[in-house]
């Protein structure tokens, strides 16, 4: 199992001001590869089409679904990046008056027409466009901005190297159906240790955070296309009837029914938190 140190640290973008208000920035970025910790001087609202972005804001992890977004304020030191490789798309948003968004980080739900905003205002940039239009999109951008619905449903993440390893390895096999107990004597701990500590970084049982980071996934996966049952044995369940039940349970309808609605442009959050 790699260690966290092992990320493939990738060139911040050289920028030294906006050239629009609102200005789009793309990059495929390839499994562990990563930008280090840095800050800009406007806003950031970071989004992945596909695959899931890791984002570190002050030593706490958010493991971004391409549901899902976070927003970076002006001035706040981060690190983006993937562990398995990512469509990373975002927006730079001017540091200005009008601008009505928390001065936090804060993770969204990210609705379809801000999706097709974003896949539209990063098209223009590389075209002929008439000023008018883009600075329409750039508006209607704004205001769907100020609408989205704050979430807390993301996957936190731990700093200590003990339970990262643990972290890893989940996220890596998530059927690993190994208690603490048995992490334990792997790494040096009491499993009551480990639980105690887990708790502390996390903010969540390591069962619960077991149990979402298995929903997650099941999220990614379902959004690339996998078929449930791929998805539930993957995952450790032991029949499709139990993952389905799982994630209907959280996010309010069957997994194919759930797929469909995204496919749709339908609404598809999740009813945990």
């Amino acid at each position: 199992m790699p260690s966290p140190t092992d990320w493939i640290a990738i060139d911040v973008p050289e920028l030294d001001a906006l050239p629009m208000a609102v200005t789009p920035r793309s990059q495929n970025l390839a499994a562990r590869q990563r930008f280090p910790l840095h800050a800009h001087r406007w806003h950031q609202f970071v989004y992945a089409t596909a695959g899931t972005l890791v984002v570190t804001v002050a030593g706490a992890w958010y493991v971004i679904t391409p549901e899902q977004a976070i927003w970076v304020p002006a001035g706040v030191p981060h690190t983006t990046g993937t562990l398995q490789g990512a469509e990373f798309r975002n927006l730079y948003v001017a540091d200005m008056p009008g601008v009505t968004m928390p001065s936090r980080c804060t993770v969204f739900a990210v609705t379809a027409l801000l999706r097709a905003l974003i896949v539209e205002l990063e098209a223009v940039s590389h075209r002929e466009e008439d000023s008018r239009y883009i600075d329409q999109l750039n508006a209607l951008a704004l205001a769907q901005l100020a609408r989205l619905p704050a979430q807390d449903f993301y996957l936190p993440w731990p700093h200590s190297a003990r339970l990262t390893t643990i972290c890893l390895a989940l996220y890596a096999d998530p059927a690993d159906a190994r208690g603490l107990a048995l992490w334990g004597r792997e790494l040096g701990a009491s499993g009551r240790t480990l639980a105690r500590h887990f708790e502390k970084e996390v903010g969540l049982s390591f069962r619960a955070w077991r149990y979402r980071l298995r929903l997650f996934l099941a999220i990614e996966w379902l959004c690339a296309g996998r078929s449930i049952t791929d998805i539930a044995l993957s995952l450790g369940y032991a029949s499709t009837a139990a993952f389905t039940y799982m994630f209907r349970q959280e996010m309010g309808a069957a997994p194919t029914v759930w797929r469909e609605r995204k496919a749709g442009g339908l609404p598809s959050s999740p009813v945990l938190g």
